[in-house]
């Protein structure tokens, strides 16, 4: 087998891994190819193009690439051009990873796993064996899609706010109590109140710490005052 069939790419912002990750694998017989993490991120294509035309079989990806932001979007592309992607990631959240095998990653390795793992893991996928079973991928891709609707369900709810609870939601993001709200808002506190019980029950939560992080999860951002 020539050294382009056993072409490894690894694309991660952490050097250190990066280049054991380097050693270890060129050591086992790969010729691996480095791809620099663009310094200023930049369009999704143009990294697709980079790594199409290294034409590894293997491409070892983080999710997180520092400046370039969520590699995800990289995924589908990549998968519809023939790499076979394995996500390497210390990302704990699962609706991530199953974010991730939805895009057409062959599997999800956390960062924590032994360097002989990884290597197991790049071998088996190299070979064209199955890395994780049926049931593995499909309950991991059922916890992103349950993510999508929880998400959709929440911008309904946001969305029945109306612009003066959207600005109170927007502070209480910020850590302000209703008495600062009040002077902020130049109104009473009762009327703060009174906006709070309002949020919550459109939101359909119990505390104005819920209805934070039902905002924050949803990237919700109250609208810009005119």
């Amino acid at each position: 087998m020539s050294t382009v069939e056993r072409r490894v790419a690894i694309l991660d912002d952490h050097e250190l891994l990066a280049e054991s990750l380097e050693i270890a694998l060129s050591v086992h017989g790969y010729d691996v190819r480095r791809v620099p993490v663009p310094a200023d991120g930049g369009a999704p294509r143009t990294l697709v193009d980079a790594l199409v035309r290294l034409r590894p079989r293997v491409l070892l990806l983080d999710l997180d690439l520092g400046r370039f932001g969520d590699a995800t979007p990289v995924i589908a592309p990549l998968h519809a051009a023939g790499l076979r992607v394995v996500v390497l990631t210390g990302e704990p959240d699962r609706a991530r990873w199953g974010r991730a095998l939805a895009e057409g990653a062959h599997t999800v390795v956390p960062k924590s796993s032994a360097l002989i793992e990884v290597i197991s893991t790049v071998r088996r996928v190299d070979d064209g064996h199955t890395v994780l079973s049926p049931d593995e991928r499909s309950a991991l891709v059922a916890t992103w899609r349950e993510r999508v609707a929880e998400r959709a369900a929440d911008e309904v709810r946001l969305a029945r706010l109306s612009p003066r609870e959207a600005r109170v939601l927007g502070l209480l993001m910020k850590g302000m109590h209703v008495r600062d709200i009040a002077a902020d808002q130049v109104v009473s506190e009762a009327t703060v109140r009174s906006q709070v019980h309002a949020i919550l029950t459109k939101l359909g939560v119990s505390s104005q710490l819920a209805a934070v992080t039902l905002a924050h999860r949803s990237s919700w951002r109250p609208p810009v005052p005119a």
